[in-house]
């Protein structure tokens, strides 16, 4: 397929700038990929399509406040230093990227806080806009690090045009995130509270949990027409036995296993064995998912309503079915649903 199958004109108002008041009560379209129907209901009411012994799997990662202002020293230049990753642990090495790029070259000193308590020199250019930072902080790492996160804000997509406020810090972050990495939270699992995830437990549903850190490259522009030529950014991803046990499971009895967003489905079809079972994984994939492609895992599927030209969107055409999910963001922008991270969800079930 090509990237100008997945444009459609979004209007600027349908991109949601804050959550909705309570996590459950978005909005829920399920779209039924064996009749075509689509139905309209309160996304706490998801509960009605899964059983006794269904499972739904969950990314616990934990998105760190990666977004950080500096000033660089004798200009006083304002920075916006966004962290990727943690290079190193003892030398308080971390992969950026900054902006703007041009002003920032190897030597340079940045300082954060209202105090500059905060010092970092540039070490390394690795890319037109990626630096290496060493952060020059004498004490325990557990103490920098929660120096470094205070200094820290939600790191917002950059659809959302807004800075971030006090409501993000809780609201920026699933209900069950555990394991810190990712910069962009798995937007699907935003809509589940700890009221609807209980009422799921009674019902005896199971729940499986995998960790993806989604990186920045869920919001990097494709510049190739040719979907085949796409490089996706490369994401730490980890499949333990516990969830491998509770999907292979539901699996093999005939039960529904659900999906919560595109980053666990990219997670279990990298980690998929040839039989279809999940297997234990842990390291790294850049798996990309677009029309046509052959799932193996999941036989439902929760996503938010996202960009045009993304990849996520791409996945989810795959998932179920490009006219039926173009069809389907049709009637949601008629219908008035909010797109994005703070947006409302959809539900595709198999059967």
């Amino acid at each position: 397929m090509k990237l100008s199958q997945f444009k459609f004109k979004l209007p600027e108002e349908k991109i949601a700038l804050y959550p909705a008041k309570y996590r459950d009560e978005s909005r829920l379209m399920v779209v039924h990929k064996s009749t075509g129907e689509i139905e309209h209901v309160t996304f706490k009411d998801i509960l009605n399509y899964f059983d006794d012994q269904d499972a739904f799997i969950f990314n616990d990662t934990k998105v760190f406040p990666a977004r950080l202002y500096g000033n660089k020293e004798k200009t006083g230049a304002r920075i916006e230093v966004f962290l990727l990753r943690e290079l190193n642990e003892e030398l308080r090495l971390w992969d950026v990227l900054v902006d703007p790029a041009r002003k920032i070259r190897i030597g340079n000193k940045l300082y954060f806080g209202d105090d500059d308590s905060m010092v970092a020199e540039v070490i390394d250019n690795t890319t037109s806009r990626g630096r290496t930072l060493r952060f020059l902080y004498d004490g325990p790492h557990d103490e920098f690090k929660k120096a470094l996160y205070a200094l820290g804000e939600p790191p917002l997509p950059p659809f959302i045009h807004r800075p971030a406020e006090p409501i993000d810090e809780e609201r920026f972050q699933t209900i069950y995130a555990k394991n810190e990495g990712a910069v962009t939270v798995p937007a699907a699992g935003l809509h589940f509270s700890r009221e609807l995830m209980k009422r799921m437990e009674i019902k005896g549903i199971n729940f499986a949990f995998i960790t993806m850190h989604c990186g920045l490259g869920n919001f990097r522009d494709i510049d190739v027409e040719d979907l085949t030529k796409h490089k996706m950014d490369s994401e730490q991803m980890f499949v333990e036995a516990e969830a491998c046990r509770i999907v292979n499971k539901a699996k093999d009895d005939g039960h529904k296993v659900c999906a919560v967003g595109t980053s666990v489905m990219r997670t279990i079809e990298t980690a998929v064995g040839a039989d279809g079972h999940l297997k234990e994984y842990e390291g790294w994939t850049n798996k990309f998912i677009f029309p046509p492609y052959e799932f193996s895992v999941a036989n439902a599927m929760v996503s938010n309503f996202h960009m045009p030209l993304s990849t996520m969107l791409m996945l989810v055409c795959a998932y179920g079915g490009y006219e039926l999910v173009m069809e389907a963001y049709n009637t949601a922008l008629k219908e008035d649903y909010r797109f994005g991270t703070y947006g409302d969800a959809m539900l595709i079930l198999d059967k």
